[in-house]
């Protein structure tokens, strides 16, 4: 059974939804660096622990325009937050708080804020639309929404939608109400609540592969791990460092490298909204950015763009989100002397635990067991398998899956491992090579996407009789949605239709999330028992021959 501490939280909401114990993954601390105290606020630990150590004076987070807050502002401006929502806005420790904004220093901000209120953080893309807003929020069920005042208004009509009330403060605008406007009369220092370290602190929404959102549970000690596992025995940034990584903030990637990585070695951050792959590699010149994470397509962007030399400042490049191909890892090796850190992670297990560094990588391998992490490949029945057999990743360290209320729990967590959804085989030497995902969703430049959610999306427009979804290999993005489509009787099956459903889908989704090849077909491949049979459309790839 798994024994948790006395809560320091009010709200016993998320310890109330924790899955069974015995529905748990394994959980293990195997170095000295993974032994925890029992009470421990992450928030304390991210931003009044490196103030301390490396003083108030240190630069904490750039932006492109030139805008720098220093680790001193950053803890006043965490501090005057936990204040506006503790005193103006009624939060009761273990009450939840959603974030929605592009990545910016307000924002992190807010999260260290929540976090020493007592909160927990629910941090959404701002991509997303209303209507995936609202299973987030109904699961949640948040009470404060923080959001930048340009993405206010999704969240409107997500609330309008669920049942459940939530007070939204917006924050970078010029009301009277705003977030900087109530933060700036509240005093500078605050003590952070007094959490215990298995006290949820974050709630990780992620890509379902029937669209429907799981959302991972985090505790505070778990946004240590990652840090004392993959971030300080891989990745070793020095308080020199300057850090960018492109995925946003509502990605535990991006939370990592951006915030709990680079805080807890005194580095700075520079973070970027939004930023093309070539825009991006001007930046790491423009900033002298010395550590850059971000998908294996945006570094095979940069060099069709001609742009390497850009990177020449770079100590570290970290590749995560999907397979980086060999090709890739080698023209930068040999352009730059760049050893790219490959690396797989999961939003249940919050951030990577398979990778390697430096002389240890193996091109074309993902790598070995991050310290703190073990990791095996089973069959279909859950049994290991000899090195050389394909099969399933499973891995179990300091950190696993915690789905809030889901039976989907039950997939994931196998005779206490956690298994990923990711194909692989491990070699003699305990190095891990990826194969292919096992599940139907589509990685496509570092997103995941759940192909069912995008079928339903379809199957709403009144020219579509049915729809069906695959990845469909592309050589820049690794993979893009490719939509099959059945259209009523009389509708034109041309390029004209294909945008109207393009369009339809942006609409309603994340834009990422849209169908770039869309095909019209006459039947949608079906067993005989009526079953979809993606397979088939995948093998449309597979079989095709190239004139």
């Amino acid at each position: 059974m798994t024994t948790l501490s006395p809560s320091g939280y009010v709200d016993a909401f998320a310890r109330d939804h924790l899955p069974p114990a015995e529905q748990w993954p394994t959980l293990e601390f195997t170095t000295e660096a993974l032994q925890y105290p029992a009470r421990l606020n992450a928030g304390a630990e991210l931003i009044d622990v490196p103030v301390q150590r490396h003083g108030p004076d240190r630069r904490a987070l750039m932006t492109p325009d030139g805008a720098v807050w220093t680790y001193g502002e950053l803890l006043d401006r965490a501090n005057q937050i936990a204040h506006v929502l503790v005193e103006d806005l009624g939060l009761v420790s273990g009450n939840r708080v959603l974030l929605r904004s592009p990545n910016n220093p307000w924002t992190v901000a807010a999260w260290l804020g929540v976090l020493k209120a007592g909160g927990i953080v629910v941090t959404t893309m701002a991509a997303l639309r209303s209507n995936e807003l609202v299973p987030i929020h109904a699961r949640t069920r948040p009470g404060i929404a923080l959001v930048d005042h340009r993405f206010v208004d999704d969240v409107l009509k997500a609330a309008r939608l669920s049942e459940e009330a939530m007070t939204i403060v917006a924050y970078g605008g010029d009301t009277a109400d705003d977030l900087t406007r109530r933060a700036a009369g509240k005093p500078t220092d605050f003590t952070a609540v007094d959490t215990a370290a298995d006290d949820v602190a974050l709630f990780g929404p992620t890509s379902g592969s029937t669209g429907v959102p799981k959302i991972t549970m985090h505790f505070h000690r778990d946004l240590l791990a990652i840090d004392d596992t993959f971030g300080r025995g891989v990745l070793a940034l020095e308080p020199t460092d300057v850090v960018s990584c492109s995925a946003p903030l509502a990605f535990t990637f991006g939370l990592g490298m951006l915030v709990v990585f680079a805080l807890r070695a005194g580095a700075c951050t520079l973070l970027t909204e939004a930023a093309t792959a070539a825009q991006l590699a001007d930046l790491v010149q423009e900033h002298g950015v010395t550590v850059l994470a971000t998908a294996p397509t945006a570094y095979k962007q940069i060099l069709k763009a001609g742009k390497a030399a850009q990177l020449a400042s770079l100590r570290r490049a970290v590749s995560a989100g999907e397979h980086l191909p060999v090709e890739t890892w080698t023209e930068l090796e040999q352009s730059l002397g760049l050893r790219v850190i490959d690396g797989i992670g999961a939003t249940e297990m919050l951030h990577i635990f398979i990778s390697a560094a430096g002389d240890q990588i193996r091109p074309g391998a993902t790598g070995r067991p991050v310290p703190g992490y073990r990791a095996t490949i089973l069959d279909v029945h859950g049994n290991e398998v000899a090195p050389g057999v394909e099969g399933r990743l499973a891995v179990i360290g300091p950190v696993g899956c915690r789905y809030l209320d889901d039976e989907r729990q039950l997939a994931y967590v196998v005779n206490g491992w956690n298994v990923t959804g990711d194909t692989f085989v491990k070699d003699e030497d305990g190095y891990f090579w990826y194969r292919t995902r096992t599940d139907n969703i589509i990685v496509s430049s570092g997103y995941n996407i759940g192909g069912p959610e995008i079928e339903a999306v379809l199957n709403t427009h009144p020219d579509v009789v049915e729809a069906a979804v695959v990845g469909e290999p592309d050589p820049d993005r690794g993979a893009i949605v490719c939509a099959f489509v059945v259209l009523r009787d009389g509708v034109a099956d041309d390029g004209e239709t294909a945008t109207a459903l393009q369009d339809h889908v942006k609409a309603r989704l994340a834009p990422y999330k849209y169908p770039r090849d869309v095909r019209f077909v006459s039947a949608l491949p079906r067993n005989t028992s009526g079953k979809l049979q993606h397979f088939k459309l995948r093998e449309t790839f597979t079989n095709r021959t190239d004139a």
